[in-house]
């Protein structure tokens, strides 16, 4: 899968591209990550690509003409898409991050100052993504976020091919507490039902650990899995757990 991130600061993906699960991506042939210089692509003297806001305020609004020829400045494939990251964009979810998995190239926009002209938005953008409820001061972290979130789900690039489908929010609930050796540790010890051998106690021991904490950090996400049609398995695992809370006037 490739990644094209259009930026004034294309150093800051240096070291991001070379370390790491996905620095060993880029190695291995599973990713490409290329930026382009915004800046090059202006037509000013200056090289300015912002300019004061019309009917005026704070700040500076980045232009069309630099973020246009920059995105052009390459190709673009049949299956990609232009992402603006931006505080006004819809969350990324763990459902999003699926959905951009399965295309071609990411076109990533990293705006600055106050944002970028309405019209490049209108005419070249295909969605906007926000990564939280928050401002930063530029789009280069949110960038890096989608390519390390999406990355994870391209074949190759986890050793484990089923590495990612245990954690948070892949299953529809956050995940269950891990622990590695050794077993005690001031006095604090490992839960025994992990050290047993019994892969279903195991299991289920994970789902309800699963679910509680689910339940009290993500109540949304717990309804929703508790309404969702699930397999044979975990319908039983589900029927016990809920034995469970009812003989103990849980519910």
């Amino acid at each position: 899968m490739k990644f094209r991130i259009l930026t004034l600061f294309p150093e800051q993906f240096d070291s991001f591209a070379q370390t790491s699960i996905i620095g060993n991506a880029v190695r291995d042939g599973h990713i490409e990550i290329s930026c382009t210089q915004i800046r090059d692509y202006s037509e000013s003297k200056h090289r300015s690509v912002d300019d004061a806001p019309f009917g005026g305020g704070q700040g500076m609004v980045m232009q069309v003409q630099p973020l246009k020829d920059a995105m052009h400045s390459e190709p673009i494939g049949e299956n990609a898409k232009v992402i603006y990251l931006s505080p006004r964009g819809k969350t990324l979810t763990h459902d999003k991050v699926v959905e951009l998995s399965e295309l071609a190239e990411l076109i990533l926009v990293c705006g600055h100052y106050e944002g970028v002209d309405q019209r490049f938005i209108d005419t070249y953008v295909d969605e906007e993504i926000s990564i939280g409820d928050y401002v930063l001061t530029g789009g280069e972290l949110a960038a890096m976020v989608v390519v390390d979130s999406v990355s994870r789900l391209i074949p190759g690039v986890l050793r484990d091919a089923n590495a990612s489908l245990d954690e948070s929010f892949a299953s529809g609930l956050l995940e269950y507490p891990h622990y590695t050796r050794p077993a005690i540790y001031d006095e604090m010890e490992v839960p025994a039902v992990l050290r047993s051998g019994n892969h279903a106690e195991i299991e289920y021991w994970r789902l309800v650990q699963a679910l509680e904490i689910t339940k009290v950090r993500r109540p949304d996400l717990y309804n929703a899995f508790m309404k969702h049609e699930h397999d044979e398995k975990t319908r039983r695992m589900l029927k016990k757990y809920l034995k469970t809370q009812r003989e103990n006037g849980i519910i």
